[in-house]
């Protein structure tokens, strides 16, 4: 079905840009009333750009083809990051290249001043994001007056990222008789809440089921250990050689880590991240589309509205926090009818929370091992014979080579140069364990029997004594030298375990610990595996597993071989008992403790009194009494 009728101007930028047909939400939005406000639900990668551009081209240029002399900004086009924002810049100005618009973006990261300059001179579309906006606004360089349009693209993202305040800010600041076009992958119920407050009887397009996944994007999830996860992302990159690829990972400082090693590997990868400045990311996007990079490793919020063309491979290196985000993840490619992978790195112990997310994104997913050095090697063999160069009939120059080569060698010869030399720039797959691909499959729900209150329950133990707990039959024992002495605790134990022999928590059976070490149970369909990867040292923290020989009750017999070396004599604990003296007993003589006669009122009483106090005259040793020490004081008269 081709275009609807719209501005010619349009349709030429159109058939110039070699678009046919229109996709489902740009039909949707050309059939609406153009003069209502809308509210779009639609996946990313269906064309929103062109379809919004489309839809108030009506509202901007009415009946002309091309538009008057610039002034205050006509339409406003808000988008969640720097990247989507410049990208939409760009769709806009090839849209409405033939109409004479002059197009501005207020971006951050970007030189304000040169942005102010350009919306003095004039625009009448002006793309930007939402911080930026509000500061122009604050600032009086932008003039909101004369807005007929203002469209929120990805709205919902911007609600994440938490520029409600900017958005609200941004509306109450353009006109009221404005067309509000509201454009989101899932109407949440902020959305909608938003849509009430500052739309008028808008018009709701759903050209989507909500949560429905993308139906160009093969979806695999690869079961690997958690400490191979980078070795992995090495081995998928190198099974699919992509044109172009982006690696997802959680923080920034794991997007630095693993830049540098797909780096030092020989990927010529680029990082994403929200700590560079404006310039690095563009000249890491233009790598990208150029050719000279074919990896992106990137944080979710950096990759958000990423258009990255020739994107055919999306990996998922830590796993997302919602199945909102994996299907934006994935949604990256498969855009425009192409054809993508979304693989998920899941480690054994994050399978659940991935089965939970598969479930929640209702996605098909085909579960497996992590690709082997053997798998990489046949995909390059089938890779290098698909080769058009193969097919190419050889120019003269070319074949004068040819045959000076073919003298003095075989063809055996020539053939494997040449598998050296296409060999040579290719990074070295790495080797990772696969513990086979029936213990991938995802697990079935079972189905919980009916509690039944007056079934006969089994006997239970005496009170007060613990019911046994016995090991499961054929499990193996392994030893770790730490005990009790060192804090040693099932909450980090069974993670390090995990790590270091590539088990489930599910194939751990009994954990005892002793004074100096623990010992543990490893499942019979584990135990081989288990015991081939611990006997590679060294383990974390400088701690060692060894098989064990068997358990024990009540701690390991004494070896004099063993590195524990000789436990010293226990000294008997507590005091002598104390002896009490005897008071007596009921039946027996008590001790007389009559109380001492102080006299009563009718006997004598003791004398407790003390002696009076006799003064004694000041004199001198040998003098009289009243002599100074130098003899009798002298008397003056008064006169």
């Amino acid at each position: 079905m081709p275009f609807p009728s719209t501005n010619p101007a349009l349709e030429r930028a159109l058939a110039a840009q070699g678009y046919a047909e229109p996709t489902p939400v740009q039909s949707a939005v050309l059939e609406a009333d153009p003069a209502a406000d809308l509210l779009v639900s639609a996946q990313t990668g269906s064309g929103k750009t062109v379809a919004y551009g489309l839809g108030f081209a009506a509202t901007l240029l009415g009946d002309s083809e091309t538009f008057e002399r610039a002034a205050a900004p006509l339409a406003l086009v808000v988008a969640p990051t720097r990247e989507l924002a410049l990208q939409v810049f760009a769709e806009l100005k090839w849209l409405y290249a033939e109409t004479g618009a002059r197009l501005a973006s207020c971006v951050g990261g970007m030189d304000p001043r040169a942005e102010r300059r350009a919306l003095e001179n004039g625009a009448h579309i002006v793309v930007g994001t939402p911080g930026r906006l509000r500061d122009h606004i604050e600032r009086g360089a932008f003039d909101t007056s004369a807005l007929r349009v203002v469209v929120l693209d990805e709205a919902d993202e911007m609600l994440d990222l938490g520029f409600r305040e900017d958005l609200e800010f941004i509306l109450d600041a353009s006109p009221a008789e404005r067309r509000t076009l509201l454009f989101s992958a899932t109407i949440a119920r902020e959305i909608a809440t938003m849509a009430k407050r500052y739309q008028r009887d808008a018009l709701r397009i759903d050209t989507l089921v909500r949560n429905e996944p993308h139906g160009d994007i093969e979806y695999r999830a690869m079961v690997v250990a958690p400490n191979e996860i980078e070795h992995a992302t090495v081995n998928v990159l190198r099974l699919f050689e992509a044109r172009a690829a982006i690696v997802f990972c959680a923080t920034r400082e794991a997007v630095r880590h693993l830049h540098a090693s797909l780096t030092e590997r020989g990927f010529s990868a680029v990082a994403l991240s929200g700590e560079l400045s404006q310039n690095e990311r563009s000249r890491a996007l233009q790598a990208l589309r150029d050719g000279r990079s074919r990896v992106c490793v990137a944080t979710d919020v950096a990759a958000r509205g990423l258009d990255l063309p020739d994107l055919s491979l999306v990996i998922h290196a830590d796993l997302p926090q919602n199945s909102a985000t994996l299907l934006h993840r994935s949604g990256r490619t498969g855009r425009a009818g192409r054809k993508g992978v979304s693989v998920l790195l899941v480690g054994f112990n994050r399978r659940r929370k991935a089965e939970m997310l598969i479930s929640g994104a209702r996605v098909d997913v085909a579960w497996s091992g992590p690709p082997t050095t053997e798998d990489i090697r046949q995909r390059d063999v089938a890779r290098l014979l698909e080769d058009p160069i193969l097919a190419t009939e050889p120019s003269a120059a070319d074949a004068a080579m040819a045959e000076a080569l073919l003298q003095g060698r075989t063809a055996e010869q020539l053939a494997a140069a040449f598998a050296h030399l296409y060999r040579k720039n290719l990074p070295e797959p790495e080797d990772l364990f696969d513990g086979g691909r029936e213990v991938f499959q995802p697990r079935e729900r079972r189905e919980r029997e009916p509690y039944d209150r007056n079934a006969e329950r089994g006997e239970r133990p005496p009170r007060g004594e613990k019911p046994r707990r016995d090991g499961v039959e054929g499990a193996v024992w392994f030893r770790i030298n730490v005990g009790r002495e060192k804090n040693a605790d099932p909450k980090w134990l069974i993670p390090l375990i995990c790590r270091q022999g590539h088990v489930t928590k599910a194939d751990i059976g009994l954990i005892k610990i002793f004074d100096r070490d623990t010992r543990f149970e490893i499942l019979p369909e584990a135990a081989a595996r288990f015991g081939e990867h611990v006997a590679v040292p060294p383990v974390e923290g400088g701690l060692k597993i060894t098989p064990a020989d068997a358990p024990f009750a009540k701690g390991p017999p004494r070896d004099r071989d063993s590195d524990q070396g000789d436990r010293p004599a226990k000294k008997p604990f507590g005091k002598k008992p104390f002896p009490k003296k005897d008071f007596g007993s009921k039946d027996g003589p008590k001790k007389d403790f009559a109380p001492k006669d102080f006299g009563s009122k009718d006997g004598p009483k003791k004398d407790f009194g003390k002696k009076p106090f006799a003064k004694k005259p000041f004199a001198k040793k040998d003098g009289p009494p009243g002599a100074g020490p130098k003899g009798p004081k002298k008397k003056f008269k008064a006169g």
